[in-house]
């Protein structure tokens, strides 16, 4: 019975998810510096001064925005610390995992984005402190794949830097890259073969003893 209790929102909880899903398309439009409390409020169907009881400064809603979207990305980098699985499959996992997530939550990883391309002037100590200890162990496994000879010498953080880049630009240029495909939104297709051609470059690149 309990274990049934835990499982439904409380009303408090529904109502802030409602209040950063609204924060997440504004501060993707605006930015940071371009949104207001008041036009937040306005989208989630509420007053200023209800929205305030819950985040009171507009930076603290911009954080919460900003650990929802890490905590999603850093799941999926997750499933790169494991030496003992198979290298290929592994990464064909991640890159499946991160195109998935741009597909899905466009708008989150363009908040981000924004965040970074700024300089990272709010959010930059929980970015070296969440990403850089789990890519640590990332690179840790990679370097042992290369020690047992199961993928070619390679700079894993280069890697890494390279798989984000072709994975999150699907998010964060997919105006650019709708208007050379000629149609919007870019639809699953573009992301099949966007998923296959990246695969394929990381794994001939990782196998190319």
């Amino acid at each position: 019975m309990d274990r049934a209790v835990d499982k439904i929102p409380r009303p408090r909880d529904v109502l802030e998810a409602r209040i950063l899903q609204h924060a997440v398309e504004a501060f993707a439009e605006t930015g940071y510096a371009g949104s207001a409390l008041a036009n937040i409020a306005e989208r989630a169907g509420l007053s200023k001064q209800n929205l305030l009881y819950y985040f009171p400064t507009k930076q603290i809603l911009y954080q919460r925005v900003l650990d929802q979207v890490l905590d999603h990305w850093l799941e999926r980098m997750q499933v790169l610390a494991d030496a003992t699985q198979d290298p290929v499959q592994l990464l064909r996992n991640y890159i499946h995992a991160k195109l998935r997530f741009s597909r899905e939550h466009p708008q989150a990883s363009r908040v981000y984005a924004m965040e970074v391309i700024s300089g990272a002037p709010i959010y930059g100590n929980s970015i070296r402190d969440k990403v850089v200890p789990l890519l640590q162990k990332d690179i840790a496994v990679f370097e042992s794949w290369i020690a047992q000879g199961k993928i070619a010498p390679i700079n894993t953080t280069h890697l890494m830097f390279a798989i984000w880049a072709m994975t999150q630009s699907y998010a964060d240029f997919s105006t650019q890259m709708s208007l050379v495909l000629g149609h919007a939104p870019l639809n699953e297709q573009d992301f099949v073969e966007a998923e296959k051609l990246i695969v394929e470059i990381v794994v001939a690149r990782m196998m190319a003893h």
